[in-house]
């Protein structure tokens, strides 16, 4: 598959897992060799789907090789097969990078046959790929970045958002943790424009709910030691710190908090970007209490759970929101090309915008604007002495209606579906 890859260097972590890959990839040598029937509305008589994210760098764990599986499980629910065309598979690895991602997707796209491509996390390489997707007129499965501007400003009808993005996060938590009990706020804010933006967001959705924002601290990216922000918080008596940065500085920021006596002297951490994965190498008794908004729990219920034991299986742990949102999203988008009958960017994705979304049962939905509507849960982190086992993390404590988080259709700024 070198015909298919970024003419970039590729990480030396990515060949350590490339075997196991083979097992997860349809793209084998003795598939290309099945003769395939002539499909009038299938390009190439075949639909090839990539996923490109991070292979080997910071976000690896909550996608990278997991997003391949969930994708080729999507697949295999298929039978391999859509509209009578095989189904394929392939992995690229963006480095967390614009312009390595969007080679790759040119390469893809231009000499590759790939028709959609799936995972895309960090925000930058998204917003690079959408561009390009909609010159190639090529699908998106957008499930790993955030910003809530890929169905604002930037909306395209051929891609569709899946990740549960900066504005729902940051409305969910501060309206349901706010509602609770939790009426005032300090925010510990890493200090560049995704930090700013989820401060922004979630201090609205606090007054709005009836709290007050007493204060802020912003930290720069990567910043080893919070103390001298945290003891900011601590000192505001803050009844809640919101935590508005991601991977490691939450990380970072969780466990400091639990070693200065922030969490044990009675104030709350909300994070609002936390990955169960992050919470799993917090590890338990640092992380109780912290409350967390997310569309996705392995164990939410018996759909989610039959896909987390399937992905277990080949992965060895619980999938992430993102890795299951791949999987959603390349199962909906099979069912849309079934549906439409070809895997032209345009038909699918009207397609798939006028089909009903199972989203490991919930039902959801998708706005013209391509943004996929479903309910957020806010949950608590258990105590080691709740936990009953490996990966059981989380207690709910209320959900929240997709019609009160996700942006309205009429405030995001994108023309689609108007008249």
């Amino acid at each position: 598959m070198n015909r298919l890859t970024a003419p970039h260097t590729p990480r030396a972590a990515l060949p350590a897992f490339a075997p196991s890959l083979a097992l997860a990839l349809t793209l084998t040598a003795a598939t290309a060799l099945l003769p395939a029937p002539a499909h009038a509305q299938i390009s190439d008589n075949v639909v090839r789907i990539g996923v490109l994210g991070d292979m080997g760098g910071q976000f690896a764990d909550i996608g990278g090789k997991g997003s391949v599986v969930a994708a080729q499980l999507a697949v295999d629910d298929f039978g391999g097969k859509v509209a009578g065309a095989p189904v394929e598979v392939i992995a690229g690895d963006h480095q967390n990078k614009p312009d390595v991602g969007g080679a790759t997707l040119r390469k893809w796209f231009d000499e590759g046959g790939v028709d959609a491509v799936a995972d895309l996390p960090v925000s930058s390489v998204a917003l690079a790929a959408q561009e390009i997707a909609r010159e190639k007129k090529k699908t998106l499965l957008i499930s790993g970045a955030a910003v809530s501007d890929l169905t604002g400003k930037a909306c395209s009808p051929y891609s569709t958002h899946w990740a549960d993005d900066t504005y729902a996060l940051a409305n969910a938590t501060g309206r349901a943790v706010t509602a609770g009990g939790g009426k005032s706020w300090f925010f510990l804010t890493v200090d560049y424009s995704f930090g700013h933006a989820m401060e922004r967001d979630a201090s609205a959705a606090v007054v709005a709910t009836g709290g007050k924002v007493v204060g802020n601290a912003r930290h720069p990216l990567g910043a080893a030691d919070l103390s001298s922000f945290l003891l900011q918080a601590q000192a505001s008596k803050a009844q809640v710190i919101g935590l508005a940065n991601v991977g490691g500085d939450t990380s970072n920021a969780v466990k400091q908090a639990a070693e200065f006596g922030v969490t044990s002297g009675g104030q709350k951490l909300a994070g609002f970007l936390v990955f169960i994965t992050d919470v799993h190498a917090i590890g338990l008794p640092l992380a109780k209490g912290l409350l967390i908004s997310t569309g996705f729990y392995w164990d939410q219920n018996a759909e989610a759970r039959a896909f987390a034991k399937r992905f277990e299986a080949k992965m060895g742990r619980m999938p992430t929101k993102q890795q299951a949102s791949v999987y959603a999203s390349v199962k909906h988008y099979l069912k849309a090309v079934a549906g439409a009958g070809t895997d032209d960017a345009a038909k699918v994705n009207a397609e798939m915008r006028s089909l009903p979304v199972d989203y490991f049962g919930h039902a959801a939905s998708i706005r013209p604007d391509g943004r996929v509507l479903y309910d957020l849960t806010l949950y608590e982190v258990k105590s080691p002495a709740e936990s009953k086992g490996a990966w059981d993390y989380y207690k709910p404590v209320t959900t929240l209606p997709a019609s009160e988080v996700f942006r309205p259709a009429g405030e995001t700024g994108c023309p689609l579906g108007k008249s």
